[in-house]
């Protein structure tokens, strides 16, 4: 982008290498950020920093948050024996907001994908098994995306609690088939999401 100022280049350039925005989106946040008034995009920039700098991991259930734990497993009133198995941290926004389950969650950040080599070591799994094994679960719920990387993560979380955790108790289910599959979990409506989590059930 030779004919355009380099600092406009390289903020288009920025832009376009976020996830679902091409060249001509990045070229049109870029010119609305130029005719922004500039607390605006100060305010932008400093929301920006501030999410790098203060949000960490919950070191119980790796979802994001600024303190650790994170609100929701330090909140006692909710159910302590119970772990939903989400995929990512949007996941847990999108069934929160059904305000139907009380549980804890676990959060993988990501799904197993022989294909594009990501292993049960590059997401999550292995810190699912410590907490069953220290903490007093009745029951966990995968609810990973329906589709193919879902169902094989769910089923090989699954299998690794049943080979290497001697938990006779422990009830598996999954959420109910009322989500389309290969749809994700953060675009589905909170009254799928309830009845998907009303009618979970064994894996």
């Amino acid at each position: 982008m030779s004919d355009v100022a380099p600092p406009v280049a390289a903020l288009i350039e920025e832009f376009s290498k976020l996830p679902g925005i091409g060249v001509k989106t990045a070229q049109r946040l870029t010119f609305f950020i130029l005719r922004s008034p500039t607390d605006q995009a100060r305010r932008l920039s400093d929301a920006i920093i501030r999410v790098k700098e203060s949000i960490v991991y919950c070191s119980r259930c790796f979802n994001i948050t600024e303190t650790d734990p994170c609100p929701i497993c330090s909140n006692s009133s909710r159910e302590q024996d119970v772990i939903c198995v989400v995929e990512e941290p949007l996941d847990v926004l999108a069934l929160e907001k059904t305000g139907v389950y009380k549980g804890l969650y676990h959060v993988l950040h990501g799904a197993l994908s022989p294909m594009n080599g990501i292993g049960p070591k590059d997401i999550r799994i292995e810190e699912l098994l410590k907490r069953l094994e220290n903490e007093t679960i009745r029951e966990v719920i995968l609810a990973t995306n329906p589709g193919f990387e879902g169902d094989y993560t769910a089923s090989t979380i699954k299998r690794d609690i049943q080979n290497e955790l001697n938990l006779p108790e422990l009830k598996i289910t999954t959420l109910a088939r009322g989500l389309p599959l290969g749809s994700d979990l953060e675009y589905a409506d909170e009254g799928t999401l309830s009845r998907a989590l009303e009618g979970r059930r064994e894996l």
